[in-house]
Order: C-alpha cells, then structure tokens, then sequence
C-alpha cells in the first residue's frame, strides 16, 4: 500500500515556490537575452516565394471541394506541371541546406547563438536544483495516476511505498521546463511564447532542405482528388431567389 505524506509548509516556501519563480524568471530573462542576441537578416526571397507557394498549395487542396473542377484541373496543373510548375523542382537543383549554413556564417551564428541561450540556462538551472533540492517531495497531485507516471513525476526518490501524486523536486522542475508556455503566453505574448519542446523541434528540423517540402506538397496534390461539394448549387440558388421575388 502507498503511503500517505504529510509535507512541511516549509518545503512549500522554500522548496516549491523558490523553483517556481525561478524557472519563470529564467524563462523571461532566457527570452530577451536571446532577442538582443539575435541579429537582423534580410529574409531571403526564394525561401519566403518557395514557402508562399506551399501555403497556397495547402490553402488548394483544402479548398479543392468547394470550387468547380474545372478551376481546380488548371490550379493543379499550374502547380504540378513537370515542366514549369510552381512545385516542381528539377532533379540536380535541390540545395544541400547543410552546405547552405556553412555558405552563410551569420545562419551558423545565430543558429549556434539560438542553442546557447537554450542550453546553458537549462544546464546551469538543473545543476542548482539537483545540488540545492535533490530529494524533497514538493508537491501532491489532487487526483489518482497509475504506477506509469512514478518515473516522471519521481525522478530522484527511490522509494516504492509513496504514492504516485507525489511529485519531487527535480521532476517538478522538468514539469515546469515544458509546461511553462500558457504562463509565457501572457507574460510575453502568444508569438513570442516559444517552449523549450517547440525549440528542440526546431533544432532537430534544421537542416531541412527545402526542396523536399515542395516535393512533398506535389505529391499530396497530385493524389487530390475533386469531388465537388456543391452540386447544383446555382439551381438551388436561383430557386430560393425565385421564392422571395414572387
């Protein structure tokens, strides 16, 4: 059977709110030290041209339905065409996004800037809760979990017999590392509120190439297939316009 804790108020106030304000601290100064990091750069053209034309291409296929098919054949051939189709990328033009980077030292810069100011907060802040907090319960779960959740929520307490509402300190701090952007969000606004989840996805995306994302966005058009969403739609129409004339 679990056993039931009583926590002292003390862990409260020194434990658990401490960490707290700290992380949102962190997470606030984190943000515009990398702002005044961040160097100005002029967007580039054909990445900005090449991402408009996979929005509208997304903006077709979810549309495709609600216009006539003949307009949606000559939108899908006016991207697809192998020829000279928005979409189209010939075989030897594909970039190596890598070689890109290397090409242009500002990109590398502040790519390398991005991921100090993501790294070295997290590191510095979990050396000081794993040398000053590494051990206190900090916190009880107002509902029931299954025994799944023991290894997240108690990271750093090797003990079987406590229930598993328990949080410790240390798993308390990774709950507020990734579960911190709706506090953001309202600190910093909802399109400066960027996670540290979203900014891990961001470093393991870089190097993308480009090429492949139009490539993939000719697939998925190609296979689109119309079905028209509103059949006689102008003999309805003209017939309830007939009602309120006569």
């Amino acid at each position: 059977m679990a056993e039931d804790l009583v926590l002292d108020t003390a862990i409260r106030d020194w434990v658990l709110i401490p960490l707290s304000v700290v992380m949102v601290l962190i997470g606030v100064l984190r943000y515009f030290v990398s702002k005044l990091m961040r160097s100005s750069q002029t967007p580039d053209v054909k990445i900005v041209k090449e991402g408009q034309v996979m929005l509208r291409a997304r903006n077709l296929r979810a549309g495709a339905n609600f216009i006539p098919a003949k307009a949606f054949r000559a939108r899908k051939i006016y991207f697809c065409n192998e020829e000279n189709g928005l979409l189209f990328v010939p075989k030897g033009q594909a970039q190596n996004p890598q070689a890109q980077m290397f090409s242009d030292p500002n990109m590398a810069m502040d790519m390398m800037k991005k991921n100090l100011s993501m790294i070295i907060p997290q590191t510095l802040t979990f050396a000081w809760v794993n040398f000053f907090f590494s051990g206190f319960v900090a916190a009880k779960i107002p509902f029931p979990l299954t025994q799944r959740f023991r290894s997240m929520l108690q990271n750093g307490i090797d003990l079987s017999t406590v229930d598993v509402s328990y949080v410790s300190s240390r798993s308390w701090y990774f709950l507020n590392l990734f579960g911190l952007r709706g506090l953001f969000s309202l600190i910093l606004g909802e399109e400066n509120a960027v996670d540290d989840t979203q900014r891990m996805m961001q470093m393991g995306g870089f190097g993308m190439d480009p090429s492949k994302g139009l490539s993939a966005e000719k697939d998925n058009l190609d296979i689109t297939q119309h079905d028209w969403a509103l059949p006689n739609f102008e003999q309805r129409a003209e017939a309830v316009l007939r009602k309120f004339v006569n």
